[in-house]
Order: structure tokens, then C-alpha cells, then sequence
């Protein structure tokens, strides 16, 4: 049967190109209401696209997965497709480590087994979670844009998000109208973790008291933001090429004083990754920002690996600290 669903679907794939014909695809499931949506929707629309499908389980090893994994196989033997599984061993039971080797275990399976697409139940109720979520930890328009309808896992395989316009509640509705077997996850009832209390705490109560489409919202936000944090990032890299000297370690200063803040901003993130390489914090970056137009022998309080910024006339240096 050929729902409204299955049309937004199909034309999401038509308009945005993130999923060609032919590709061999491998679809992440987790055994709920998201993952067991998309892998039906995949399955109907497998013939219009000409793609090749099987199922990846990552197991995380914790007591509340038990059982998940058979029921997965299960949904894998009855659609005839083909199953592959990862168990994580001895792993922390937080969000962080689990969504990390999630990512390291598709990544491997679809390196192994040749699949070019890996494929995700994200969901716009997922796209508006994680806007909240990293906007309390305090993140920049990268973080509250994180979830993208494609990006690349490796050179050869990317990660693909087909339903970051769907929500959650009619990924449900799809699941009902299918009578498809849907795993109720202990661990989503868990309110030790920040996203659950994002999710069945923080959300309800903007719908009810605020807007009761604040999901939608959120997610076009998100989606916004994307496009502009994408574009500055490509101006602020092409003007890192402009200020920069040769041998990648001090910055024009006259060159970056007329650019906007916001690309200052950026240049300099670009530029403390270079040197840095861990990721820099809002206050490193601002630190670095100001040299812009301190008085000569201002710098910046030491990065890791005892490296800091310095103001030398028109410059503003990179030097490392002796012990």
C-alpha cells in the first residue's frame, strides 16, 4: 500500500539527491518506531530506486539491549534481507560512548560488506532534540545545525538521514497502520539521560505552554542555520587563506580588522584547530579574537601544548611556552 508517507519519502529523495539509484544501502536499525518506519519505507521504495538493502544491529552490550538484537534478526529473516551485527564489549552506558561506537560500528560493517550508504531513522523530533540539547550545553550555529540529511562517514561512505522532515509521532502512526513490530527500549525511559528528559519532559511542555509545532520549528531552525553556518565557514576559509603567512603559524592583523565579527570569529576557530587540533571552546576563541586589536605583546593564556597567541606588531604569532 502506497501511503502519504511513502510519497513525501519519495520525493525528499527526488529533491534533495542525498540517496542516487543503484547504491547499495545499509540501514541502521535499532528494533523502534523510527528505524522500523524508515526500514519499510526503504523496502517499498527499493524497486523505484533500484538500491540493494540489508540491516545493521549495533548491541551495546548493556543489560537493557537484551533480546533487541534477535528481534532486529527477526525483522531482517522475514523481509529475506540480508543481517549484520556488531556487539560492543564492556562499553560505558552513556550517550556519548554509545553514539560514538554506533558510528564506528557502521562504519565498519559498511567498509566491509561494500555498502556505500549508511542509512538513519532521524527523525525532525530528533533534528528539534538535538537543537535543545546543544544550545544548553552551550553551542555554537554548528552544533544546533549537527543533524544533516547527509554527510560523509568515511572517503567512500556516507551517512544518510531520509526522514529529518517526518516526526516522530507520525513514524508511529505509519508503524500502526502496518502492524509492524516495534521493541519498546527500556533505556528511552530513562531520565538519567539529558536527550530522554529533552524528550519526554522539556518538548511536551514547550507544546503545551508555547507552540504546540515548536518540533517543526525547531527543526527549520536547524535546518537555517546549516546553510548559513556552511556558507561562513567556506568565506571564513577563504579568508584564512588571505591572512595567514606561508609557513602557517601567524596572522595579518591589519587584514583581519575590517572583517565582520562573526567571520573573525571563524577564522580564528579555523585557524586554533590548525595549531591546536582538539576542537576550541568559545572562550579560547574569543581570547584569540581580541588580539585582533590589543596593544603589541598581548597574548593569550596557554592552549594545549603550551601554545599561545602573541601580538608582534602587525602580527599575531603562535609560540610555544618552555617548561
Amino acid at each position: 500500500m502506497w501511503t502519504p508517507l511513502h510519497a513525501r519519502v519519495h520525493q525528499t529523495l527526488k529533491d534533495r539527491l542525498i540517496l542516487p539509484t543503484k547504491k547499495h544501502l545499509l540501514i541502521a536499525v535499532s528494533g523502534g518506531q523510527d528505524s522500523v518506519c524508515l526500514l519499510k519505507l526503504i523496502i517499498d521504495l527499493e524497486t523505484k530506486w533500484g538500491w540493494k538493502i540489508a540491516i545493521a544491529h549495533c548491541d551495546h552490550g548493556w543489560a537493557s539491549d537484551l533480546g533487541i538484537a534477535d528481534h532486529v534478526q527477526k525483522l531482517a529473516s522475514d523481509y529475506n534481507i540480508p543481517f549484520y551485527l556488531k556487539v560492543a564489549s564492556n562499553m560505558k552506558e552513556t550517550e556519548a560512548a554509545a553514539r560514538q561506537w554506533r558510528y564506528q560500528a557502521l562504519r565498519e560493517i559498511a567498509e566491509e560488506y561494500g555498502f556505500t550508504e549508511v542509512v538513519t531513522g532521524h527523525t525532525l523530533s530528533d533534528r528539534a532534540e538535538t537543537l535543545l540539547y546543544n544550545l544548553i550545553r552551550g553551542a555554537g550555529s554548528d552544533g544546533l545545525s549537527a543533524l544533516t540529511w547527509k554527510r560523509p562517514l568515511t572517503d567512500t561512505v556516507n551517512l544518510v538521514r531520509p526522514l529529518l522532515n517526518i516526526s516522530r509521532s507520525e513514524t508511529l502512526t505509519f508503524c500502526q497502520q502496518f502492524d509492524l513490530p516495534i521493541w519498546e527500549d527500556a533505556v528511552n525511559a530513562n531520565l538519567d539521560y539529558a536527550r530522554n528528559r529533552i524528550r519526554q519532559q522539556l518538548i511536551p511542555y514547550l507544546k503545551d505552554n508555547f507552540n504546540p509545532q515548536v518540533e517543526t520549528t525547531l527543526a527549520q531552525t536547524s535546518e537555517v542555520l546549516k546553510a548559513e553556518s556552511d556558507y561562513l565557514e567556506q568565506e571564513a576559509k577563504k579568508i584564512l587563506e588571505i591572512v595567514i603567512d606561508e609557513n602557517q603559524t601567524k596572522l595579518y592583523r591589519d587584514r583581519l580588522k575590517s572583517i565582520p565579527l562573526a567571520l573573525q570569529r571563524r577564522v580564528m576557530s579555523q585557524f586554533l584547530k590548525q595549531i591546536i587540533i582538539k576542537k576550541p571552546n568559545f572562550e579560547q576563541i574569543e581570547a584569540a579574537v581580541n588580539l585582533i586589536h590589543a596593544p603589541r605583546r598581548s597574548r593569550t593564556s596557554s592552549f594545549p601544548g603550551n601554545i599561545i597567541l602573541e601580538v608582534e606588531e602587525n602580527y599575531i604569532i603562535k609560540k610555544i611556552l618552555s617548561d
